[in-house]
């Protein structure tokens, strides 16, 4: 994958991949391309590059510099994850923090939630989780029941949000210090209307995470039960009642711009899975299989630079940012099943006390892939409705 660097952001780039070959030793190099979106590995190593991370200030680049970004342009923001990527750096923990509420608050923040947490978030002292998803509310986000109302109060603040109810896949939970959740603050609305999007410590005693553990055997997501959980008046990002338009923000951030690390990794991966097939004489049944793969990710490679090109440009990108979360996540399952029939025997052996080789996690993980997010269903329907003018599918009552 490659991606063009203009004669004015060289020196960018430059002092970028300077700063990787300095910090990028020792265990953090022993730790590369370690983790993921969902993947807890390494987590003690990662906490710790994050800091070195923050140090170097190469969080929130195009953030303001009054809250610890740069001002970087987009186009160097994305040189940066270009080449942070093509080093394997590990996985940076608080995704939930910095590529997505930190970029929805900048719209939609006071002056004083952006004063507050987003230097926070780019020292990676404070970690975020996601609250959106419930057990009757995943891909039909307007389905969300969990309620919060308001408690007047004397002070100053104006009164204290009380939460009740239950959210559930919530990536790395367990570890959060604040989550930004969506809940119904009018009662008498339905669906989309009615909504907002408070700002909630999860160090509380109205709080009660339960990690949900994966076929790993790790916790990576987690279920919340708010009962009687508190937060102040002034948490609410945006106005009451705004919260789809705030939600909406939030996940077209996640849709659009954090693709380009997984697609390097699938190159890699997929380059891992070829150098495999080229051992083993059994491949051969397999070939027309393998270049279908190969082109896949060639295809993905595409349209993940045409997307980041219209970006640059300051255009809203075209039909294919909308059908890439589903062209990947579907291909990557292909291309690890594909893997595990070529290590045939050798899939099912774990090392010791139960290690899992590169691909047999990535096997495992990838399983999950075409139900978070938006799952493959939901996003079938969306590009039929919405980009192909479709009928739309029948609704419940």
């Amino acid at each position: 994958m490659d991606i063009e660097i203009s004669p004015a952001d060289q020196p960018f780039a430059d002092e970028v991949q300077a700063w990787l070959d300095e910090h990028l030793v020792g265990e953090f190099a022993a730790h590369r391309g370690v983790g993921g979106p969902d993947d807890s590995a390494a987590w003690d190593v990662r906490a710790r590059w994050e800091k070195e991370l923050a140090a170097g200030r190469w969080l929130g680049l195009t953030w303001p510099e009054e809250y610890g970004g740069r001002g970087a342009t987009l186009a160097q923001a994305i040189i940066f994850e270009y080449l942070y990527a093509r080093a394997q750096a590990p996985y940076r923990l608080n995704v939930q923090g910095q590529d997505l509420f930190g970029p929805t608050l900048l719209m939609f923040g006071t002056a004083g939630q952006k004063a507050r947490f987003l230097p926070r978030i780019l020292a990676a002292e404070e970690f975020w989780g996601q609250g959106f998803s419930e057990p009757d509310a995943g891909s039909d986000l307007a389905s969300v029941r969990t309620q919060a109302r308001l408690v007047k109060g004397n002070g100053e603040g104006g009164g204290t949000w009380v939460l009740d109810g239950q959210k559930i896949w919530m990536t790395f939970g367990a570890s959060a210090d604040w989550l930004y959740v969506l809940c119904r603050t009018d009662p008498q609305s339905s669906r989309h209307h009615g909504l907002s999007m408070l700002i909630v410590p999860a160090h509380q005693p109205g709080v009660h995470i339960r990690p949900i553990r994966n076929m790993l055997g790790e916790g990576a997501f987690c279920e919340v039960f708010f009962d009687g959980a508190r937060t102040s008046a002034d948490l609410v990002v945006g106005q009451p009642g705004q919260g789809w338009t705030v939600a909406m923000a939030a996940l077209g951030v996640e849709r659009g711009t954090l693709l380009m690390p997984q697609q390097l990794g699938f190159e890699r991966e997929a380059e891992h899975v070829l150098e495999l097939a080229r051992e083993r004489p059994g491949a051969a049944g397999l070939s027309h299989r393998l270049v279908d793969c190969w082109i896949a990710v060639r295809l993905m490679r595409v349209t993940t630079l045409r997307t980041i090109g219209e970006l640059v440009a300051g255009r809203p990108p075209g039909a294919q940012a909308a059908t890439s979360k589903l062209y990947a996540s579907v291909q990557h399952q292909r291309l690890l099943e594909l893997a595990t029939e070529l290590l045939a025997e050798d899939a099912t052996v774990t090392g010791d006390n139960y290690a899992l080789a590169p691909l047999q996690r990535a096997f495992l993980l990838s399983r999950a892939e075409t139900i978070y997010g938006g799952s493959s269903q939901i996003q079938r329907n969306i590009i039929g409705e919405r980009i192909l003018g479709l009928p739309r599918e029948p609704r419940p009552a």
